[in-house]
């Protein structure tokens, strides 16, 4: 699946376009030239911040204070990746996306009082990625963990795995925190797996179309990151909607 889904995204997809392009036959030159055209623009707007901002941007909710949208139970945490075998650490850590909605998790944690579930099973060498949450938060941010959920792959089954710990507790009720262009997804799956997941968002994306600059429309290999992120979102999105719905 992680194999198919890197081919499906930018900027594989587009690569075996040009690929593609360039393996038909000279006698099929417009066709070839129509392929490969389009497979060089598309790369090209992907790796540009104007896109790539404002496409991601598009998936955020409003920027809202979670505590005044309703009192939760308790906060969950959802991993977004790790870094295996961090030399600095001598151990697996948690990557720069889970360390920013770490750090939002714990300022919500101080401002509430709420019991806290890390959630993340995939991705560490040695050490699940819940793991690597819980000791960021209690060795280094000084925030207790209540709940470790470290049997999780995906979005999908944070929720589950989440949900077998938290529902036969009576805890239905939380504060979800993830990227805000991730939180569509969440919410889907959270809401899915029985829970009342009330948003509680982190690491806005940002594009300001009225201060467009010549930096915003050339290629950036960081852009095309951002770009990358969005397609997988929709992706995302759009099989887990196919899936609850089957």
């Amino acid at each position: 699946m992680s194999l198919l889904k890197t081919l499906i995204l930018p900027p594989a997809s587009l690569i075996l376009l040009a690929l593609l392009a360039l393996w038909l036959r000279p006698r099929n030159a417009r066709g070839r030239g129509f392929i490969l055209s389009s497979s060089l623009v598309a790369l090209y707007i992907c790796s540009t911040p104007m896109f790539s901002n404002s496409a991601l941007s598009f998936l955020q909710p409003i920027r809202s204070d979670p505590v005044a949208l309703g009192d939760a139970q308790a906060i969950v945490l959802l991993g977004g990746g790790t870094v295996g075998h961090a030399p600095e650490y001598g151990r697996d850590s948690v990557n720069h996306l889970t360390l920013v909605r770490t750090r939002y998790a714990a300022t919500l944690q101080r401002a509430t009082g709420k019991p806290l579930l890390v959630s993340g099973g995939s991705g560490g060498k040695t050490i699940s990625e819940a793991a690597q949450m819980r000791a960021v938060l209690t060795e280094e941010m000084g925030v207790p963990v209540q709940w470790l959920e470290d049997r999780s792959t995906n979005t999908y089954t944070n929720a589950l795995e989440s949900a077998k710990i938290l529902l036969p507790q009576g805890v239905r009720r939380i504060y979800l925190v993830t990227h805000a262009w991730h939180m569509p997804r969440a919410l889907l799956a959270f809401r899915h797996a029985g829970f009342e997941a009330i948003p509680a968002p982190t690491g806005f994306a940002s594009f300001d179309w009225g201060d467009i600059n010549l930096n915003d429309v050339l290629p950036r290999a960081s852009a095309l990151v951002t770009s990358y992120y969005f397609f997988h979102e929709v992706l995302g999105y759009a099989v887990y909607a196919f899936r609850i719905r089957s």
